[in-house]
């Protein structure tokens, strides 16, 4: 495909336009489940998933800035449609264009560009969330194919896929799991390969992507079996940092859309003789919105030279963990302050403030829920200080690459010795704090290339005001714990 991207890009959102607002009323089917199928066509004509097949199997070439730029435009009219690019890109073919036997490409491939097929991956279980690790489903390996058992939940795109990625663990011949983990490629077109949906969710929002609950009993060819360069579950984490480093593309566009609703509503809404964007608290407010959009540039900046296919990812856990909470973070925070707003009108699912709240709430969840990522985030950084025996949080961070640039912007929050031995919520705090800073260096960076200065320094203030904030909350020793038989003497009723 030779289109120059911003032409292709033009052509894309044009499709999204005419889907969504002249053949259909987005408002209106967005409350209801599932996607028109002419709406669908309509997107679907320009193959968008294109950007993430190779260019010798007639793609575009697998560029990042392509795929987060399809992401983001596709995320301005419809988060959930986004994130069903979002799910096939990073989570379907850029897998396939990385790890599968080169036997299997071409079909997989020319099915997505000539027939429009999808493709999702399955790693939850009904018993087993984040802990992917203790996954029950389990493979034996014969002559020629591999025999998956198990069951997965919660997987976008349930019923819908035309492929799975799945992963499994290698059952012994005494009937215990092998630690390593397995990626198959399920083609649910086959014989011996369907997927039984056994439930489908009634999900809060997000209401275009079926959830559910499936049965697997498959047989999938040897050739179907995903090759780790080393083991599965440093492929699994190479997989999953590269879709985390993908979620600005969705991010940007959401809060884009956030953003330019906030400023129209708040420039033509009149309140007391005067519009609304005159007064100091929503000025505020808006510059929040607008100090996420600049993030969330920065992140999309910095992962298209940073998340390709061709880098492995395996190690880059703060990093692709900082991108991932404190995008999902603002996208949530974007979509409460748009329908705040809003007034009334905002608290309707027809409304793209409120049906925002609901659609960018589970990203905070999914693909690791955000307390446990920044959690995971300061364990990382302590055992880095451990390493270097250096406890100073300001000089670790000063001498830090994704934080160095950033450090002197912090040091009166961070110039204190950092107590290794901390409980989870205090991890949990630092992590929100070292997050923000990751952020402040990659927006210091996007400065440097030339972005937009005003937005650039009221981003920096931001942050500089959250990060104070979070390391005020990290030192707060308050002992606060949940009481589990509360029910003696706690009615009012009682002493009234």
């Amino acid at each position: 495909m030779s289109t120059n991207f911003s032409e292709y890009l033009q052509a894309f959102e044009k499709s999204l336009k005419s889907a969504f607002h002249e053949r259909e009323d987005i408002n209106q089917f967005s409350s209801q489940r599932g996607l028109p199928p002419l709406a669908m066509r309509e997107v679907m004509s320009v193959n968008p998933l294109s950007v993430a097949i190779p260019e010798n199997y007639g793609g575009r070439g697998i560029k990042v800035k392509e795929c987060l730029g399809i992401l983001s435009a596709a995320a301005y009219e419809s988060l959930p449609l986004s994130l069903t690019f979002g799910i096939n890109i990073g989570l379907f073919l850029e897998p396939v264009a990385k790890y599968a036997n080169e036997i299997v490409k071409k079909d997989i491939f020319q099915r997505f560009l000539n027939k429009q097929n999808m493709g999702g991956l399955m790693i939850t279980e009904p018993e087993h969330g984040s802990g992917a690790l203790n996954m029950q489903t389990s493979y034996t390996e014969t002559d020629d194919r591999f025999h998956i058992k198990g069951t997965k939940h919660w997987q976008g795109l349930t019923g819908m896929a035309d492929y799975w990625l799945i992963t499994s663990r290698q059952q012994k011949q005494d009937g215990q799991l092998g630690r390593d983990i397995g990626f198959f490629i399920c083609d649910v077109t086959q014989e011996n390969q369907q997927v039984i949906v056994e439930e489908y969710y009634d999900n809060l929002g997000l209401y275009m992507i079926p959830y559910g609950k499936n049965k697997l009993d498959l047989q999938i060819p040897k050739q179907f079996k995903l090759e780790p360069e080393t083991t599965g579950i440093k492929m699994m984490l190479d997989i999953l940092h590269r879709s985390r480093m993908q979620f600005p593309g969705m991010g940007l566009g959401f809060i884009k859309r956030m953003m330019d609703e906030a400023l129209d509503q708040c420039k033509n809404r009149m309140v007391g003789g005067k519009s609304l964007i005159s007064y100091d608290q929503v000025q505020f407010q808006i510059a929040k919105i607008q100090s996420a959009f600049t993030i969330c540039s920065a992140f999309c900046a910095r992962s298209s030279t940073k998340s390709s296919i061709e880098n492995d990812l395996s190690a880059d856990g703060i990093e692709a963990n900082s991108v991932k909470t404190i995008v999902t973070d603002l996208m949530q925070e974007s979509a409460q302050t748009l329908v705040q707003l809003s007034g009334a009108k905002g608290y309707r699912l027809s409304h793209i403030g409120g049906r925002g709240i609901v659609d960018s709430r589970p990203f905070q969840i999914f693909e690791g829920a955000n307390e446990m990522l920044y959690t995971q985030i300061s364990e990382m950084v302590i055992k880095l200080m451990k390493k270097k025996k250096e406890f100073n949080l300001f000089q670790f961070l000063k001498n830090f690459d994704l934080t160095s640039k950033a450090s002197e912007f912090f040091k009166k929050q961070t110039n204190f010795s950092l107590n290794t031995d901390l409980p989870q919520r205090k991890l949990v705090d630092l992590g929100r704090a070292i997050g923000r800073i990751v952020s402040a260096g990659l927006v210091i960076d996007l400065d440097e290339k030339g972005f937009r200065k005003d937005l650039i320094e009221n981003c920096l203030s931001s942050l500089d005001q959250d990060i104070s904030n979070l390391i005020y909350s990290y030192h707060n020793n308050s002992k606060i714990t949940s009481v589990n038989e509360y029910q003696d003497g706690s009615s009012w009723l009682e002493f009234s």
